[in-house]
């Protein structure tokens, strides 16, 4: 019988992988004459060649050397930059005792301890001369109904709902009112922040002021939010400032009855064995601004939280720094919506300008805990 495997003196299989090849190299001219197809392939070879990471692989090794020592150099900057914002801390912890009588005439406006004097409570208006001349005018027509309505308008102590309004105005804080919430915040009569004294680990707390009421007995709930200015030793590139890295909220001591963070439900339950059935009464969590105060705390034994828990506690984050840096120290155009306003403006800007880094950097500090409020 013929032997199949030789042609003319060749193998089949060497035949075969010969006609594959030539196919094949048909298919890659075809290929590479359409245009489209070679920009994809440029553009692709163009965005390798410039990314930084293949751009310092082709160095030579003295090169790389070099750059290794300047990261040395670069982690020895961010070690600086930390103990610059530990000053920036100190100068932050002599401002705010400057800043503090300012803030408890504030209060006493507020609650109505204190009426401002006429040089106190003057202010002018952007359109203080079209009011004037409105006013005069006004004045000259019915002044007697003026004063006829002036002697009949009310005249409630202080500002009524100053806090209470500024939670409704501010839609981070507002989304944390409860309606049942509400008459409690009403209470609410100062917000102080208190920072770490030197020598102490950095912090600040948060101090809400309450007069007597009728839902708890604390007249001052705290919140510890405490922080880390310190580069990173796995990632010391990262260190960008001072960042909140865990917070301690404070036991409220709740009335009977009145403690809005739990709701009691009735579920039935039947018996296994004897199958009767009978009802339990338990109370289960309930959202509420209070839970403000039970915050849930960071992993401090290495595992990493799940994404829901990782979230909460940014979000949490977020809030102390919003009291620490704008809440508190221009309360009064968070009130009027002012602040508000500004704050849209400058949201906008940012949209339509290049993208900003809007990076908080201030350190804060941790006092002792007012014994109005027993820390968790």
């Amino acid at each position: 019988m013929a032997d199949n495997s030789f042609s003319d003196g060749v193998p089949s299989d060497s035949l075969e992988a010969a006609k594959n090849a030539s196919t094949s190299e048909k298919l890659t001219d075809q290929v590479m004459q359409n245009p489209q197809v070679l920009a994809a392939l440029q553009e692709r070879l163009d965005s390798v060649a410039h990314t930084p990471s293949s751009y310092i692989e082709t160095l030579p090794k003295a090169v790389k050397r070099r750059i290794n020592a300047l990261k040395q150099l670069q982690v020895k900057c961010a070690h600086i930059e930390a103990k610059f914002y530990e000053e920036v801390h100190g100068l932050e912890r002599k401002y705010a005792a400057l800043y503090q009588p300012l803030f408890d005439k504030r209060r006493e406006f507020v609650t109505g301890d204190v009426e401002p004097t006429d040089a106190e409570s003057e202010w002018h208006s952007e359109n203080e001369e079209e009011d004037k001349l409105a006013g005069d005018m006004k004045n000259k027509v019915v002044i007697a109904e003026k004063e006829a309505t002036q002697a009949e308008e009310p005249n409630p102590k202080g500002i009524p709902g100053f806090w209470f309004t500024i939670f409704r105005n501010v839609d981070m804080l507002s989304e944390l009112v409860q309606e049942y919430d509400e008459p409690i915040l009403k209470h609410l009569q100062d917000i102080k922040v208190k920072f770490s004294e030197p020598g102490q680990p950095m912090s600040f707390v948060l101090e809400f002021h309450f007069e007597p009421n009728d839902y708890f007995t604390n007249s001052v709930l705290t919140k510890t939010y405490k922080m880390k200015s310190e580069p990173d030793k796995a990632d010391p590139f990262s260190f960008e400032g001072p960042e909140i890295v865990d917070c301690d909220g404070c036991t409220i001591d709740w009335k009977k009855g009145k403690n809005v963070t739990v709701k009691t439900i009735k579920k039935k339950q039947k018996h296994k064995g004897r199958g009767t059935v009978r009802t339990i009464i338990k109370q289960v969590p309930n959202d509420s601004f209070f839970n403000f105060f039970n915050p849930l705390k960071a992993s401090g034994d290495g595992e990493s939280l799940d994404e829901d828990s990782e979230f909460t506690l940014a979000s949490d984050f977020e809030i102390g720094h919003f009291f620490r840096e704008r809440i508190v120290p221009r309360a009064v155009l968070y009130f009027t919506g002012e602040a508000i306003e500004d704050d849209d403006n400058e949201l906008e800007g940012d949209e339509e300008g290049e993208e900003e880094d809007d990076t908080d950097v201030n350190p804060k500090k941790e006092p002792s805990q007012p014994s109005e409020c027993k820390q968790q």
